[in-house]
């Protein structure tokens, strides 16, 4: 607030703003929110498949697992058929002796998701370090809700 010397008819109290002090908080607040932003970033790690994949040769080996959940709680683990209390122990005679322990999971349209993760709890239980999820239809069909 100013206050003018000069006597008169003219003289008297002049208001103004001091902003002063309101450029000092906004500065502060500024520096408080440039502090807290980049610890507040979450972050996932996550592997991309890659863009341009290579194609395997006719003659090549394929030595990939692949878990299907079938809709009668059965599971077959590359055409070899398992029920849910022998899972486990085939998935160990599998991946034992292996030293890429990579595994697919392929869901059937019907079957729930309580089963698929079973299946993956029971892969990861047996010492697979990578779950990949194998795609759905290629028409674009949904699967019905069980």
């Amino acid at each position: 607030m100013g206050m003018s010397a000069e006597g008169g008819q003219g003289g008297g109290h002049s208001n103004e703003i001091n902003v002063t002090p309101m450029i000092d908080v906004l500065l502060v607040l500024l520096i408080i929110f440039m502090m807290i932003i980049p610890m507040s970033r979450k972050a996932i790690d996550a592997t991309l498949p890659d863009p341009n994949p290579s194609v395997q040769t006719a003659n090549s080996a394929n030595d990939q697992i692949v878990l299907s959940v079938l809709a009668d709680g059965q599971f077959k683990i590359n055409q070899d058929p398992y029920t849910r209390e022998t899972l486990f122990a085939g998935l160990r005679s599998v991946y034992d002796p292996r030293p890429d322990k990579i595994i697919f999971v392929k869901g059937d349209s019907t079957v729930t998701y309580g089963d698929v993760v079973f299946a993956m709890d029971q892969a990861r239980g047996a010492g697979v370090k990578v779950i990949g999820i194998t795609p759905g239809p290629k028409d674009g069909a949904v699967a019905p809700a069980p």
